[in-house]
């Protein structure tokens, strides 16, 4: 491999890493705010209680026990998922033309895929506690998730991969 090659190809795995990283801090950002609002907005109690309830997902009840430090580990472990769900829409992208040619589509399902997925399969694994279940609250985690994580990684996942061609 030449010298350009070599520059080229480190070029191209810094743009994707910028541009995930990027992307990953605004879905993880327009995620957490919407959820935030939404959970004063309903119970006007402290929406510090949101971050606890992720950290739950590792420590179980005692997260909601725990101080800030608990909550600075929930939004650590919020943006963490936020990154991978980015990494692997990213890492799709070029496999799938459809997710191109129809980005805003691809976002709502996008969205509705990672409620899914985390929801039916990934929290029953964690110590969170079981919530019953309720179809407002799906519905709008569905929305919160299309509106801020699906669309935004799809739109900017386009803009980082039409810029390439």
């Amino acid at each position: 491999m030449s010298l350009k090659n070599e520059s080229t190809s480190q070029q191209a795995s810094t743009g994707i890493a910028y541009s995930i990283i990027k992307t990953s801090l605004l879905a993880g950002s327009l995620d957490i705010l919407f959820a935030i609002v939404q959970y004063y907005l309903k119970s006007g109690k402290n929406p510090i209680v949101v971050l606890k309830y992720i950290a739950s997902a590792v420590f179980g009840k005692e997260a909601f026990t725990g101080g800030y430090s608990m909550a600075l580990i929930g939004l650590l472990v919020h943006f963490l998922i936020a990154f991978t769900w980015t990494i692997f829409f990213f890492l799709l992208y070029p496999g799938i033309p459809m997710l191109a040619k129809y980005k805003i589509i691809a976002g709502i399902v996008y969205g509705i895929f990672i409620w899914l997925v985390m929801n039916l399969l990934l929290l029953p694994l964690t110590k969170v506690p079981p919530a019953s279940f309720d179809a407002k609250q799906v519905a709008s985690g569905m929305l919160i998730l299309v509106v801020a994580v699906g669309i935004p990684i799809s739109i900017l996942a386009n803009r980082y991969y039409l810029k390439r061609k």
